[in-house]
C-alpha cells in the first residue's frame, strides 16, 4: 500500500476514534439531561424517561418489561465504549462493536419508524457513525493512545531480553 495512504488511515484514527468516544458519551449524558431539558436546542432526550420511552418506540415487538433492561443495556454498552474509544484501549475489538451496534441501531430505526422516518438516522449520523467505526476497526496502528503505549512497552521489553520472546 501507498506510504502516503498509509499515513492518512494513521492520522485519520486520531480523529476518528475520539470523536466517535465522545459521540457515544454525549448522547449518555443527553439521557441524563446534563445537556439540558427536552425541547431545548440540540437536546434529544433531556432525561432517561424519555430515553427508555424512545427504546420502547423502537422495539415494539419486544415485550415491555424488557425495554428497561435494553435501555440499561444501552446505556450501559455506550459508556463504555465511549470511554475505551477516548482513552484508546482495545480499539480494534471496540470498534467493531461499535459498529454492530450503531448498525444494529440504524437498522431498527429504520424499521421502527418507517423508511420515509429514514432521516431520522441519517440525521444522528448513526449510518456514517457505524461506517466510521467498522473503518476503525481495520487500522492496524492508533497513536496517542493506551494501546499504542502498551505496544511500545512490549517492544521495549522484547528488546531489552535481546528479541527474545519467553514462553514462546
Amino acid at each position: 500500500m501507498n506510504t502516503r495512504w498509509v499515513g492518512l488511515a494513521t492520522v485519520s484514527s486520531v480523529f476518528l476514534r475520539p470523536a466517535l468516544g465522545i459521540w457515544f458519551l454525549s448522547a449518555v449524558v443527553d439521557r441524563f439531561g446534563l445537556w439540558g431539558v427536552y425541547g431545548q436546542p440540540n437536546v434529544a432526550w433531556g432525561n432517561y424517561t424519555r430515553f427508555v420511552a424512545y427504546t420502547a418506540k423502537l422495539n415494539w415487538f419486544l415485550p415491555a418489561a424488557t425495554i428497561p433492561v435494553l435501555a440499561i443495556i444501552a446505556t450501559t454498552a455506550e459508556t463504555l465504549f465511549g470511554l475505551l474509544l477516548v482513552l484508546g484501549w482495545k480499539t480494534r475489538t471496540t470498534a467493531l462493536l461499535c459498529g454492530v451496534l450503531l448498525t444494529t441501531f440504524a437498522l431498527t430505526m429504520t424499521m421502527a419508524l418507517g423508511v420515509k422516518a429514514l432521516k431520522a438516522p441519517l440525521d444522528l449520523s448513526v449510518f456514517s457513525a457505524a461506517g466510521g467505526a467498522l473503518l476503525l476497526a481495520t487500522s492496524a496502528n492508533f497513536p496517542f493512545s493506551l494501546d499504542a503505549l502498551v505496544r511500545r512497552n512490549k517492544q521495549l521489553e522484547s528488546s531489552a531480553r535481546g528479541g527474545i520472546k519467553l514462553g514462546a
